[in-house]
């Protein structure tokens, strides 16, 4: 494990050097290559690929761009439904930031849209026609609930939709064909309903207790994996970096913080908030510690994955920016391989992150309903 961290800083700090000097031999270039390379952003086009969207882009770019347009859900004053499309090809404007003095661009719906606009995939009711900006952020706008379909959203579904489809082939070939050599879709997934049902929950949970929290483990194991290897295409059509947000890997935390909490026993709350053997003025102490801890774990799970799915991504494509950063195919003789190595890579790191935080998950609960020893 502390391989593959290493392997990934080494290549971030690689990838730092390279765009660095690529910078510095550009200054010898001509003018219009240099201008060209100032238009490419590559943090831009990062984030671009990242984060979520209320569109779903399939290829190319800026008029010649080929999206699948996700459903905007409001709720100002009412419902209100219309495409994404209405800002996507709305109508562009500029706000003056009234502290850095900097212009920022935004884009002002029509149509079914008209009243609100989007900055940075957030929308906004507008005031005046305009918005305001202070330090870099709107100001003063009101935001409407926003219930939109984004590619997050429809990546989660789409994730859920497969692991219920999977899921249900397996136990219909079991009850169809009871305890027998497994064939199918079943070949190659026993394996892994058998590793966390042994290896993460028996192991980690008291055996006489582990069965009934067999089907969370297996639930977050596979959504977490299934999501993982969707999300190592996210510059390809059909790619969402869903495991990468860290609104999702919060919600995960947080289940796994309230069944640790709910499945909690008396001996387990003893140990937080009247510790054996430990004087009771330092309880005053000990006990606002072991609270914090009781978050810091999960927040640890939420962290941990976040971090590691998003950083392949990053890396992948730093990598493949080297050639747009230097106008040049022939950097592609390097930073293609290197990009290939990491994506390998990552289907390990894939496979890992959901281990780990299935068999993290595990402890935490096993430590909750541990029984006394005397």
């Amino acid at each position: 494990m502390s391989l593959i961290f290493s392997a990934k800083r080494f290549f971030s700090l690689l990838v730092g050097i390279l765009i660095f000097s690529t910078s510095f031999a550009s200054q010898h270039s001509s003018e219009e290559a240099e201008i060209a390379k100032r238009e490419f952003n590559v943090g831009e086009m990062i984030m671009h690929h990242i984060s979520d969207a209320h569109e779903w882009h399939l290829w190319g770019g800026h008029h010649d761009a080929v999206s699948i347009y996700l459903p905007i859900i409001l709720v100002d004053g009412g419902l209100k439904t219309f495409s994404s499309k209405h800002f996507y090809h709305g109508e562009a404007a500029k706000g003056m930031d009234s502290k850095t003095n900097e212009e920022h661009e935004y884009v002002k719906g029509v149509g079914p849209a008209a009243g609100y606009a989007m900055f940075h995939e957030e929308i906004y009711k507008l005031e005046n026609g305009e918005l305001s900006f202070e330090d870099g952020h709107v100001h003063g706008a009101v935001k409407p609930y926003d219930f939109s379909i984004t590619k997050n959203v429809l990546s989660l579904f789409m994730g859920a939709v497969l692991i219920l489809l999977i899921m249900s082939n397996v136990a219909r070939f079991y009850k169809k064909n009871g305890p027998v050599a497994p064939k199918g879709l079943a070949k190659y997934l026993e394996v892994l309903i058998v590793m966390v049902r042994d290896d993460i929950a028996k192991a980690n949970i008291n055996h006489h207790k582990y069965q009934k929290y067999v089907p969370y483990l297996l639930t977050i194991f596979f959504f977490i994996f299934i999501n993982n290897l969707l999300g190592l295409v996210p510059f390809l059509p059909g790619g969402a970096n869903l495991t990468g947000n860290i609104t999702v890997t919060l919600f995960l935390a947080v289940c796994t913080l309230l069944v640790t909490v709910f499945s909690g026993n008396k001996h387990y709350w003893l140990h937080i908030f009247a510790m054996p053997g430990v004087p009771k003025p330092l309880l005053i102490i000990m006990i606002p510690i072991e609270l914090v801890g009781i978050l810091t774990k999960p927040f640890a799970l939420m962290v941990r994955l976040f971090a590691n799915m998003s950083a392949g991504h990053i890396i992948v494509l730093a990598l493949i920016s080297i050639i747009f950063i230097n106008q040049n195919a022939a950097w592609g003789g390097l930073s293609v391989p290197m990009a290939l190595f990491i994506s390998v890579l990552e289907l390990l790191v894939a496979f890992l992150q959901a281990f780990l935080f299935c068999m993290l998950s595990a402890l935490f609960i096993g430590a909750a309903v541990e029984e006394a020893h005397h």
